[in-house]
């Protein structure tokens, strides 16, 4: 088989750190569909990190890989282990011929880079990562200071979102190398509704519990409507360095018996336990499990960052400011009164996550980028000319 562009396959490596979340979802999206269009591609991820759910994912993905599954340990912080890390993907790269190694994430993208060059063309996908730092304080100055340097060993960046292209134009600068934004998509399965479980929640979060996702606000949130008597209650799905946290707040907020914790769980499975999702977060670039919702046309409540406003489109008006209890005990009030209003937009929502956030555009955009990307490294004019893995068909 060929690919969407009617070229040869391609030996594509992915490198990210951690098997969890939306990130991982992404990545695990695009390698099936450029298995499904004829590619080789193989995976190389942290062998320390990612619990049952992602092991499982990893041992139901491996038999499909033709370049293989390869984990390496890779530490979240900076630190000596990463000289190891980066040695390790670029010996895999020149192992299987990597024509294409894709960088995800803070992490993942360092390692795709140090890859030598003239071994594949390093592709680098931020997923948010460092460009939530800033360069005011000191771990923000190192992040954006080395994503700064390796500019120079990117031959071209993807982003998943208008947003994020536009942050790292402001935080980091404009690379010599193209840059496009490809958005996430979401497969058709998911447009199929949820059914709620027999006893769900007035409100449920799903994701990551820490403090960049805003649960701490949806807590707060909930004590100020139970100050005015409003009794609304919450799930708290997910797992995360900050639980035993949010699990404190909501006890000096004495809202315990409104909110319950059930750790992590599927997405669909954590969207029956309640019956709107709140998304709090301080900050995002494309969040998957804002397309999810959209597809099973969920109602949402949502902050106005990152690439949130991009999913909504026409409706982004109804987003929230982050890092304000008091708008978003409003918006819970407001949904909670007039249940209809959010019902009817999550229908619009889910026709334009049916239009416009589909897998199949991702994995065609992201190949034809690729070879967008080949194409220019082969003209004359091309920053490096043409290194021999472009003019490789194995």
């Amino acid at each position: 088989m060929i690919d969407v562009a009617g070229q040869s396959p391609l030996n594509i490596l992915h490198v990210f750190r951690a098997p969890v979340g939306g990130l991982f979802r992404h990545v695990v999206d695009l390698a099936l569909g450029q298995v499904a269009r004829g590619h080789r591609v193989g995976l190389i991820a942290d062998s320390t990190t990612g619990g049952a759910q992602g092991e499982e994912k990893l041992a139901e993905l491996a038999p499909r890989l033709a370049l293989g599954l390869t984990p390496i340990p890779m530490s979240r912080q900076i630190g000596p282990s990463d000289v190891n890390a980066a040695a390790n993907v670029t010996r895999r790269a020149a192992d299987v011929g990597a024509h294409v190694i894709h960088g995800h994430g803070a992490k993942g993208g360092a390692y795709a880079r140090f890859a030598t060059r003239g071994q594949g063309l390093r592709v680098y996908t931020p997923h948010g990562g460092s460009l939530h730092y800033s360069w005011a304080s000191p771990s923000g100055f190192f992040y954006l200071a080395a994503e700064r340097a390796l500019m120079r060993r990117t031959d071209l960046f993807l982003f998943e979102s208008d947003y994020g292209r536009d942050a790292f134009r402001t935080k980091i600068g404009n690379p010599a190398a193209p840059m496009r934004v490809v958005h996430n998509g979401v497969t058709d399965p998911e447009f199929s509704g949820v059914p709620p479980d027999a006893n769900p929640t007035d409100l449920v979060f799903v994701g990551e519990l820490r403090a960049l996702k805003g649960v701490d606000v949806l807590i707060e949130a909930l004590a100020r409507l139970a100050a005015n008597g409003q009794h609304v209650t919450a799930t708290i799905v997910g797992a995360g360095a900050d639980k035993d946290t949010f699990e404190n707040a909501a006890r000096g907020l004495g809202v315990t018996e409104r909110v319950r914790f059930v750790g992590a769980k599927p997405a669909r499975s954590g969207f029956a336990l309640g019956r709107i999702l709140v998304v709090p977060s301080r900050a995002e670039s494309l969040p998957y499990i804002v397309l999810e919702a959209a597809a099973a046309a969920m109602p949402i409540i949502a902050t106005r960052v990152g690439g949130i406003a991009e999913i909504f489109g026409p409706d982004a008006a109804h987003l929230i400011p982050a890092d304000d209890p008091a708008a978003l005990a409003g918006a819970i009030d407001a949904a909670l009164r007039d249940p209809a209003r959010l019902e009817t937009a999550a229908r619009r929502l889910q026709t334009r996550a049916r239009v416009s956030f589909s897998v199949d555009a991702m994995t065609n955009s992201v190949l034809e980028a690729y070879r967008d990307a080949m194409n220019e490294s082969r003209q004359p004019h091309g920053r490096a000319g043409a290194p021999e893995w472009l003019t490789d068909t194995h």
